[in-house]
C-alpha cells in the first residue's frame, strides 16, 4: 500500500466532465490498494471570475482579507463536486477546506507561507478506506482568518501535505505530460525527460518554465518528497522529481528554459566607488521590483556603466527611478530595452564539464545572435538576446546539444 499525493489543476478540473474523468482515474490508484488524497484548485477560469466581481465592487484597493475569503470559494466548489463524483461511483470521500484540515499559514494575505499541518483528521479518513479531497492554495491563520497561498499554490499544498504525511509520492497533474526539454511550442523536436532533479527543476522554474511554481519544488526538495508531473488527459509515466542519480559526471543539459518578460536598463557614466550599487539598486528594492543579472562593467575615466535586468511590467517603474537618480549619483543618462528576452541552458553536468558555455556561445554567433548580457551558475548558463531571436535561439541550442536524442547530450 503506497500513501499518494494527487494534485489536480484547473484545466484538469475545468468541466464537470472532467471532474468526473478524474474521480474516474482516482479510484484506479485506490483499487489498486493506494491510499489517496487529492488536491484540487478551482475550475479553470473561476479565480478569474471572482476577481473580476472583486474589481466591480472596489477596482482600487479590496481588502486583502476579504479578497481571501472570495477566492477560496472557487476551490470549495470543486472539492464538493469531485466528492460527489466520487460517491456516485462507489467511493467513499471527504472533502475539507484549507482551514477545515487546518493547514496553519502566516498572517499575510494573498501571499501566505505554510507553517504547519494539523494531519489527524486526514489520518483517520485515510484509515477508514476514504479518499480525502482537500482543497488547494488556502489556509488558515492562527486568529482563524482564511489566507491564500499566491497564484498556483495548490502544488504547494499537495507537496506540504505530502511532506506531513510523509507520501510515498506526491503527483502533479496538469494539461502537459511531463517536463521537456524545452517548450515543444517553440521547438516541436523537444524531449519529455524521465526524470529531472531538483535542482534543475527550480532553475527551469525560475528560468521561464510554467509547468511547477518554484515554492512547491523548493518545498519538496527541502522534505525530500518525491515529485512526479503527468497528465490529466493520457497515461504516462511523466517526469520524476528527484535528487541526483547516478550519472551526474556526464556532461549534460538537461533542458533549455526561456523568458519572454524581460526588460534591460543601464544607468551610464555614474562614479565608479563603493557603494554605488547600493545606491542605484536600493531604491529599486524599495519599490517592490526585483532584480534578475546584473552587469557592471569595468571602470573608465572613474566612471562604469551600471546595468541591470527586470521583469518586464516593471520596466517603466524602473525607469523612472533611475530618471530620478541620475542627477543625484552625477550619471551621464539612461538607457533601457523592453524587447529582450532570457535562454537558459540547465543541467547538472555543467558542474564536471568545461565545454558547455563555449559550445553555447558559437552555436549563437554561428545564427548571428549577439549576446547582450550572460549570467553564470553550477547548473546555468543565461545570455539576454534580442526578443526576435528567441526560437532561433531555444531551435539552435536544442540541436547543438542533440536534446532530441533519447541519450542525453554530451560535449567533448
Amino acid at each position: 500500500m503506497a500513501l499518494i499525493v494527487q494534485k489536480y489543476g484547473g484545466t484538469s478540473v475545468g468541466t464537470v466532465e472532467k471532474i468526473k474523468t478524474v474521480a474516474e482515474k482516482v479510484k484506479r490508484f485506490q483499487a489498486n490498494g493506494d491510499q489517496v488524497i487529492v488536491v484540487v484548485s478551482a475550475m479553470s477560469g473561476e479565480t478569474n471570475r471572482l476577481l473580476g466581481l472583486a474589481a466591480e465592487v472596489d477596482e482600487t484597493s479590496p481588502s486583502p482579507r476579504e479578497m481571501d475569503v472570495l477566492v477560496t470559494t472557487g476551490e470549495q466548489v470543486t472539492i464538493a463536486l469531485l466528492s460527489m463524483a466520487l460517491h456516485k461511483i462507489g467511493v467513499d470521500a471527504r472533502s475539507y477546506t484549507g482551514s477545515q484540515v487546518r493547514i496553519l499559514t502566516d498572517h499575510s494575505h494573498m501571499k501566505a507561507r505554510i507553517k504547519r499541518i494539523d494531519d489527524e483528521r486526514i489520518r483517520k479518513d485515510l484509515d477508514a478506506g476514504r479518499v480525502v479531497v482537500v482543497a488547494g492554495f488556502q489556509g488558515v491563520d492562527t486568529d482563524g482568518n482564511i489566507t491564500t497561498l499566491g497564484r498556483g499554490g495548490s502544488d504547494t499544498t499537495a507537496v506540504a501535505l505530502a511532506a506531513a504525511l510523509k507520501a510515498d509520492e506526491c503527483q502533479i497533474y496538469t494539461d502537459v505530460d511531463g517536463v521537456y526539454t524545452t517548450d515543444p511550442r517553440v521547438e516541436p523536436k523537444a524531449r519529455k525527460l524521465d526524470r529531472i532533479t531538483f535542482e534543475e527543476m527550480l532553475e527551469m522554474a525560475s528560468l521561464g518554465s510554467k509547468v511547477l511554481q518554484i515554492r512547491s519544488v523548493e518545498f519538496a526538495g527541502k522534505y525530500n518528497v518525491p515529485l512526479r508531473v503527468l497528465s490529466s488527459f493520457e497515461e504516462g509515466e511523466g517526469t520524476l522529481i528527484t535528487f541526483e542519480d547516478t550519472g551526474v559526471e556526464q556532461a549534460k543539459i538537461s533542458g533549455i528554459a526561456f523568458s519572454r518578460d524581460e526588460a534591460k536598463l543601464t544607468i551610464k557614466g555614474v562614479p565608479d566607488e563603493p557603494g554605488v550599487a547600493y545606491k542605484i539598486l536600493g531604491p529599486i528594492a524599495d519599490a517592490n521590483i526585483e532584480v534578475d543579472m546584473i552587469v557592471q562593467n569595468i571602470s573608465k575615466d572613474g566612471t562604469t556603466d551600471f546595468t541591470f535586468t527586470v521583469h518586464r511590467n516593471d520596466y517603466e517603474r524602473a525607469a523612472a527611478i533611475l530618471t530620478e537618480l541620475t542627477s543625484t549619483l552625477g550619471g551621464e543618462e539612461i538607457d533601457g530595452d523592453d524587447k529582450i528576452v532570457k535562454v537558459s541552458l540547465v543541467g547538472v553536468g555543467m558542474r564536471s564539464h568545461a565545454g558547455i558555455a563555449s559550445t553555447m556561445f558559437e552555436t549563437l554567433a554561428r545564427e548571428g545572435i549577439n549576446i547582450r548580457l550572460i549570467s553564470t551558475s553550477e547548473i546555468k548558463v543565461s545570455v539576454v538576446v534580442d526578443e526576435k531571436y528567441l526560437e532561433l535561439a531555444v531551435r539552435s541550442l536544442h540541436e547543438a546539444f542533440n536534446l532530441a536524442q533519447d541519450e542525453v547530450a554530451t560535449v567533448g
